[in-house]
C-alpha cells in the first residue's frame, strides 16, 4: 500500500497514534456522569475513527512487511524488533475492536435507567481505554526501536 510512492504504513501510524489515545481519553471523560451527555457523540465518532485508524495502520504495516523481504531476514537484528512491533500491533488491533464495541454500547445504552448497568459499562469502558493507551505506547515504542534502534541521537 502506497501513496505517491511512499509506503502507507509510516503515514497511517500517525493517525492511529493520535486518534486512538484521543478516543481513549474521551472514553475516560465520558465515564464522569456530568459529562456523559456532552461527550456521547464525540465518543461515538472517536471510537469509530480510532478503530479505522488502527485497522489501517495494522493492515498497511502487514502489507509493508510483505513487500520488503529484508524485514523478514532472520540474520538481521531488527527482524526480532519488527516481530515485537507486529505482535503489539496485533494485540492493539483486537483491544481497539473491543474498546470500540464497548464505547458504542455505552453510547447506545446512554439513556438506560439502571444505575448498575451504567456503572458496569463505565468501568469496562475505562479499563479498555487504559488498555488502548498502554498498547498504543508499547506498539509505538517497539516500532520506533525497530526503525531507529538504540543510540539514535536525532
Amino acid at each position: 500500500m502506497e501513496i505517491n510512492g511512499l509506503p502507507l504504513h509510516p503515514l497511517a501510524v500517525h493517525s492511529a497514534v493520535v486518534l486512538a489515545p484521543l478516543a481513549a481519553l474521551l472514553a475516560i471523560a465520558y465515564a464522569v456522569p456530568p459529562w456523559r451527555d456532552r461527550l456521547r457523540w464525540p465518543l461515538f465518532a472517536g471510537a469509530l475513527l480510532a478503530l479505522g485508524a488502527v485497522v489501517l495502520a495494522y493492515l498497511s504495516g502487514d502489507s509493508f512487511r510483505e513487500a520488503n523481504a529484508f524485514f523478514n531476514d532472520p540474520a538481521l537484528p531488527t527482524t526480532e524488533k519488527i516481530d515485537d512491533h507486529e505482535d503489539y500491533g496485533w494485540i492493539l488491533l483486537w483491544v481497539t475492536v473491543g474498546f470500540s464495541a464497548v464505547a458504542l454500547l455505552n453510547v447506545a445504552l446512554h439513556k438506560v435507567e439502571s444505575r448498575w448497568i451504567k456503572v458496569l459499562l463505565g468501568l469496562v469502558l475505562v479499563a479498555d481505554a487504559i488498555a488502548v493507551l498502554v498498547l498504543v505506547y508499547l506498539t509505538g515504542e517497539a516500532g520506533a526501536d525497530a526503525v531507529w534502534g538504540e543510540g539514535y541521537a536525532g
